[in-house]
This record gives structure tokens, sequence and C-alpha cells, in this order.
């Protein structure tokens, strides 16, 4: 596994593993916590060790799994946890990025993680009644504390990660980003790149349709948030199945899968961009680092860039309501 550098030199997997989904939003959880165990030791022996969480995960499930998981192997693995959810009876019922807020997640989340220092400790979601210069210094303090190493922002805008920066140095912004997801480019991959602030694709497969598993006639089962999103309608599916296969006809010719290129293409924007591809399965986990070794030319990168913007994307990312959570 090659190794790539975020913000402020912290050195990561070039592939890294969301765990989210071994705890929600695809269909019922797994049932064997010992098998989601046992799929992020494997992710941690193929060198994947760049691990993304959160709180709100479950709540706070996907943490304490996470930490089982990898208290053994502690020191090999970069772990990233998020803040900023007021949670209420086991529900995330709102924003709260309050300074005395942000201090009480951190220390529940060392608890959870079995660890005394959290790698990279991100705000989930912009809390627009909490001045961005007040979260920024209070991670800041954290990470004087020695409680965390490193500050990330998610979902955040160009202007909102130029403000935090100023206060603490941003290590890495993370959001959706993907061949059908192009919404950081205008303006928050050029700060980035201004800042030397590392980028962080979440669904960098497109929840799974651009490995060529969905299909207009998948039917999502019970708790599968793809359900509720708009692009994943059927008529939206049918309508997004031409720039699939147009991935999938670039991956045949490479001898690679649809996934792989996908994720190549990732690779290939920046060398401070580390996608965080979400897998329960170790075939997966093998298919996804195994993306480091597709090098896609230039011709071929541009193919898919040109591609991609003359089929354009039908149906939004999110329903409105967790639209309305994303800065824009």
């Amino acid at each position: 596994m090659h190794t790539r550098t975020l913000g402020q030199g912290l050195r990561v997997s070039a592939i890294g593993l969301g765990a989210m989904g071994m705890s929600q939003s695809y269909g019922p959880n797994p049932g064997d916590r010992q098998a989601m165990i046992t799929v992020l030791r494997q992710a941690v022996d193929l060198g994947i060790t760049f691990i993304d969480t959160a709180e709100s995960y479950g709540p706070y499930a996907n943490e304490e799994l996470v930490g089982e998981a990898l208290q053994p192997i502690r020191d090999q693995v970069t772990i990233a946890t998020k803040f900023g959810w007021r949670i209420e009876n086991g529900k995330s019922v709102g924003l709260d990025s309050r300074p005395g807020h942000i201090k009480q997640v951190a220390d529940a989340a060392l608890r959870r993680l079995r660890t005394d220092v959290i790698d990279l400790f991100y705000q989930h979601r912009v809390d627009p009644d909490v001045p961005i210069e007040d979260v920024a210094g209070t991670v800041g303090e954290l990470i004087q504390q020695g409680k965390v190493r490193h500050f990330g922002l998610s979902e955040a805008a160009a202007g909102t990660i130029r403000r935090a920066h100023a206060v603490c140095p941003v290590t890495a912004v993370q959001s959706e980003y993907s061949l059908w997801t192009r919404d950081p480019e205008p303006e928050v991959l050029p700060i980035c790149r201004e800042l030397g602030v590392g980028f962080v694709p979440f669904s960098p497969l497109g929840k799974g349709f651009l490995t060529g598993t969905v299909n207009s006639a998948t039917e999502f089962t019970a708790g599968d948030i793809r359900a509720t999103i708009p692009r994943f309608n059927p008529g939206n599916r049918t309508a997004n199945q031409a720039l699939l296969d147009h991935i999938a006809g670039l991956a045949q010719a490479r001898g690679a899968t649809p996934g792989q290129v996908a994720l190549a293409w990732l690779l290939a924007q920046s060398q401070q961009i580390v996608p965080i591809p979400g897998t329960r399965h170790r075939e997966r986990l093998e298919e996804n680092s195994g993306a480091t070794q597709v090098a896609l030319s230039a011709d071929e990168i541009a193919d898919l860039n040109t591609t991609a913007t003359r089929l354009g994307v039908h149906g939004n990312r999110y329903n409105d309501h967790h639209m309305n959570m994303v800065e824009r």
C-alpha cells in the first residue's frame, strides 16, 4: 500500500477505510460483531491504516467497534473520528459544536476508541450557531492538551476552511467526492491546495453505484440510506447507468474493476487526496487497495472527465433535509 501526506505532515495509507457501514446506513447491520472486527484487522494487514469513524455512527456503536478492533494494533493505525451532533435517545437530533460539548465528545470518544489520543478530529457538519473560530480554538486546546493530534472539517465551504485554518491549522477536509459528485472542485479543492490541506473523499464509489453492484432493478432493504436519496430512485439510476457503463468499459480494457477505476481517478486528482471507501467484506478491501496499482493515463483521465461532464448526474446526492446541512 502506498502512503500519502495530508496537511500538517499527517502520513496515511493512500486508501483508507470508512467504517460507518459496519454499524448503520446500508441495510440490516451485521449481526456478527466479531466478523466486523476481523475485517477491520484484515484492512490493516493489507496496509489500509487510515480508519474513519464518528460518534454519530450508531450512535456510538461504531467508535466502540473500531476501538475494540484496533486496540491491539493501535500503534499501526491512524484513527479519525468526528464531533458536532446533538444526540438524544440514541438519535442525532441537531448540530452542537459549542466548545464545552466538543470537549465532552472528545473525552467520550477517547474512552470508546480505547486510546489516549484522537489522531484526526473532524467537525462533522458546520454549526451555523457557533463561530468556526470558536470551534477551531477549542480543537486547538485539545491538541495542546495531547488529546487530539489533528483538526479536520467535513462538508465545509471554502470560506469556513480559510477562517478555521487561521485559528488552528486544518489537516484535512472531508466531503463527498467521486466521478458522480464533483461539488468540491470549484472552490473547496482549490482552497485545500492553497492552504496545504489534505482532502478525504467519502462515498468515493458513489455509495456502491460506481462498483456496478447497483442498478435500476436493485431493491434496497430496510434501513438502507440509499432508499432516501434522490440519485438512487429507479429513474435516476437508469439515467446514470451511462456513466457507469463508460467506466466499466475502461475498467475492462485495463483489466481492472469499475470501482478500481473510480478510485484511481480520485487518486490522480491530487497527491493530497485519500479516499475512504467503506465495506463489510475482505474481498472488497483487496479490490479497493488494488486501485493504487491502476495508473490511469492523462488521456484516460481526460476521457473520464469529459464523459462525466457530458452525461451529467441525475438526482441530488442527499435528500432535502441532509442537503440543508451541507455548507455551500
